[in-house]
């Protein structure tokens, strides 16, 4: 009996609406759970590694040798001197110390490591910056799916209410046939689009789960009454400008073209001269023995330094071959640019259109707001007075209706391109993704 109350207290929870996470709950699950994200944050670590791995071609490398051997010497001499076989064991170990000293293509790799680290920095931060656009597209677009589909069932109880009234007024004889069969047809209709809305709403949440991990319950909604505000400075050719310059594709294009500069540079340094300062230590313990008679071992020690100069004079064509070749890809790189450049301007355009656009279409779907809604209750009016049919009544609940999805979505979109505009000019960060969160709450 003791354990009742604990398992009425565990259904009573179990019962209660599930808590409603806002964006930023949803943006720190995307973190630590998308693919894409967490592929381009290991992407940074593998780029960063390229800075070392140059370094390390200009510092000195130290090596070490050590060898056993067993002799088994067979001598014969040509006067009469009977042969003198012997054998014996010969160890050696030594150290061998190389610094370069000259070596162009060494020295270019190490150039492009820096910038490949750049270019590795650049591509983490413009996939964060990405995470925070979808994660954002991903929750507003559930947040369009379930009001739409909100919409959708309250028109289809209000349809099926003026179905009802219909209904009454044809068995009293103050109205037609065609009243009720409009009625059926529209709420026939409501009912086909509750069923897509459905649909659509499941897909939504599959797509926000892929990116977080978990199935989204419930999530915070905008609030009622939102301020907008246009993009500052509300210059189109500023955000095109800035977007050219500091978009993170655009940045890492530029590392890229970098690395591919100095690419040439470190392929026609094959035709140049190498020159490395060399130490050798070595130390030699030999022991050979003759036939009756044991020889005394033998230690040595030997101290070696040594200019080595290398000087390349014919391989075959390759290496002006591989010249060619990296002369070919700076210029597709500096293609690349110029293409990332263009998509980046043209990027800040359309998301500054979609949010002083997406501002000007939510005030006028506010207003649209406000008279459909008049006009709903006029042709409530009109019909009950008999100036007005039944079509008009739903005709009006339609707009209503119509004008309440457009305007959330409108209000969606206009939020998703803000955060898109900054993207787009490379400026985008949490603190912007906090913004609009602070939008969301229930009034």
């Amino acid at each position: 009996m003791r354990g009742i109350p604990v398992r009425l207290a565990v259904l009573a929870l179990l019962s209660l609406p599930a808590h409603a996470e806002d964006l930023m709950q949803v943006f720190r699950a995307a973190q630590a759970y998308d693919a894409q994200y967490a592929s381009a944050r290991a992407a940074r670590e593998a780029g960063r590694e390229s800075l070392p791995q140059g370094l390390a071609l200009l510092l000195p490398t130290l090596s070490a040798s050590a060898f056993t051997q067993w002799n088994d010497i067979d001598i014969s001499f040509r006067a009469t001197l009977p042969p003198s076989p012997r054998e014996g064991n010969t160890n050696g170990v030594s150290l061998t110390l190389t610094q370069p000293l000259f070596n162009w293509q060494s020295l270019s790799i190490y150039k492009q490591a820096g910038f490949r680290v750049a270019q590795a920095k650049a591509l983490y931060a413009q996939a964060l910056q990405d995470l925070i656009v979808r994660a954002a597209q991903a929750y507003f677009d559930v947040q369009t799916s379930q009001e739409s589909l909100a919409f959708i069932q309250a028109q289809k109880v209000a349809i099926s209410e003026q179905l009802a009234q219909a209904k009454r007024n044809f068995e009293v004889g103050t109205a037609t046939i065609t009243d009720t069969h409009e009625a059926q047809a529209r709420y026939d209709l409501s009912t086909s689009q509750e069923i897509a809305a459905q649909n659509d709403l499941e897909i939504r949440r599959r797509t926000l789960q892929q990116i977080t991990g978990k199935f989204p319950e419930k999530l915070t909604p905008l609030k009622s009454k939102i301020d907008i505000s246009l993009p500052k400075p509300n210059v189109m050719d500023t955000w095109a400008q800035a977007a050219q310059a500091e978009n993170l594709a655009v940045r890492a294009q530029e590392a890229a073209t970098t690395v591919a500069k100095y690419e040439i540079e470190r392929t026609r340094a094959g035709h140049l001269p190498s020159l490395n300062l060399v130490g050798n230590v070595g130390r030699n313990a030999a022991g050979v023995s003759t036939v009756g008679t044991t020889s005394v071992a033998s230690d040595s020690i030997s101290r070696t330094i040594s200019l080595q100069l290398a000087i390349p004079l014919y391989a075959g064509g390759s290496v002006d071959s591989l010249v060619r070749q990296s002369i070919a890809n700076h210029e597709r790189a500096q293609q690349d640019l110029e293409n990332a450049r263009r998509s980046a301007a043209l990027a800040a355009r359309q998301a500054f259109l979609g949010v002083t656009n997406g501002t000007a279409q939510v005030k006028a779907l506010e207003a649209a707001l406000v008279s459909s809604q008049s006009a709903l209750d006029s042709n409530k009016l009109g019909y009950e007075v008999g100036v007005r049919i039944n079509i008009d009544v739903l005709n009006a609940q339609q707009q209503l209706f119509s004008t309440k999805r457009d305007l959330a979505k409108a209000r969606y979109d206009t939020i998703v391109n803000g955060l898109k505009l900054k993207a787009a000019a490379g400026t985008l960060n949490e603190a912007d993704l906090e913004e609009v969160n602070r939008l969301l709450g229930t009034d």
